[in-house]
């Protein structure tokens, strides 16, 4: 994790954002090691199962990232999802003020400095 003008980017292998467990140790880490509330992750580091509305799993993590007053901005192609209900979820998240997907770090850095 690096801290780029106050923005903590993460950048690995494997995945990192498994489940909400995963996503309060991102955010403590953020917090602690990069001195930020405002985290790049990039989509291959991000399980498939996020992806799927069905699982609950979007939401439910998400909503640690809003609670504790962390934006997240994920990084990646998103155009391979045919699920109408998650590019409408993606719509609008992109129009609120916490989580963002974006298609390249330049994008990600811009909405998380809004």
């Amino acid at each position: 994790m690096e801290n780029i003008n106050g923005i903590a980017v993460v950048r690995g292998e494997g995945l990192i954002l498994i489940d909400t467990q995963t996503a309060l140790g991102l955010i403590a880490d953020a917090s602690y090691h990069a001195d930020s509330s405002k985290i790049i992750l990039f989509k291959e580091n991000v399980a498939e199962d996020f992806f799927k509305l069905s699982t609950g799993l979007l939401g439910e993590v998400l909503q640690k990232f809003v609670t504790y007053g962390v934006k997240l901005a994920i990084v990646g192609d998103f155009s391979k999802y045919t699920s109408k209900p998650l590019h409408d979820f993606i719509y609008e998240s992109n129009k609120g003020g916490h989580i963002y997907f974006v298609t390249d770090e330049q994008s990600a850095i811009k909405k998380l400095r809004e």
